[in-house]
């Protein structure tokens, strides 16, 4: 059995995988990570240190430029590569063994990241939807400052302060991430879109209903990671 762990600024995800199959799943914020782990200490007692970041002596294996990966990584500055972005292509590539793959991966940060022929290739990083929003916010005087939870698709010509400041956030990030699957798609014709992340969901409530979304995308990186080094 094995514990795959996503320790996030905010959330701990988690998924306990039998081989390839998924067994459960979650979602925990930071404060709880701890007391879940000492109440699945059976499963998962070496990894209460993990979440607090010492793992030493432990035997839990931190996902870090040194780690053998399951596919290829052509990027300039491996040492600086997020590990989230490794293990979200880890994860595009199991899922499409040899296709070519947009990894959209909503948090803090959108990152849309390219794996071909089973190589991660790097791509782009832009601000997240709620860093947009702050830096409106306090970059400015007076307008406010919003979050983006409920807002669905974000208007064309905002009639108000607050719907304005909508359709340059969502409306712009909306517009970057299909003008880079079409520039894309222009050299890759079959390549595949996939969507993950915390804030993968406003995407989704905005418009981007055709991309394939994988909430465990990068959960079930690290799981094949973990086998590749068995």
């Amino acid at each position: 059995m094995n514990l795959a762990l996503d320790i996030g600024n905010s959330f701990v995800k988690w998924a306990f995988f039998e081989g390839r199959a998924l067994e459960s799943h979650g979602r925990l914020e930071r404060g709880e990570a701890a007391g879940w782990l000492r109440d699945n200490r059976g499963r998962a007692s070496r990894l209460l240190a993990a979440a607090s970041g010492d793992a030493s002596g432990l035997g839990v294996e931190l996902l870090g430029p040194a780690t053998p990966l399951p596919i290829g990584v052509d990027y300039s500055t491996p040492a600086t590569l997020g590990a989230d972005r490794v293990a979200a292509g880890c994860g595009a590539a199991a899922l499409h063994p040899g296709d070519d793959c947009l990894v959209i991966d909503a948090g803090t940060c959108i990152t849309v990241d390219y794996v071909g022929g089973g190589v991660f290739m790097g791509g782009a990083i832009m601000p997240g939807l709620d860093m947009s929003l702050l830096a409106l916010h306090t970059g400015t005087a007076r307008l406010p400052l919003l979050s983006p939870d409920g807002r669905g698709k974000s208007p064309l010509l905002g009639r108000s302060t607050e719907e304005c400041i909508v359709a340059g956030t969502l409306g712009a990030t909306m517009l970057a991430l299909a003008g880079f699957i079409a520039a894309y798609r222009s050299r890759r014709p079959g390549l595949r879109v996939l969507l993950t992340g915390g804030d993968a969901h406003l995407l989704v409530d905005a418009g981007a209903t055709a991309w394939e979304q994988q909430p465990l995308l990068t959960l079930i990186g690290l799981n094949e990671i973990i086998l590749h080094n068995e």
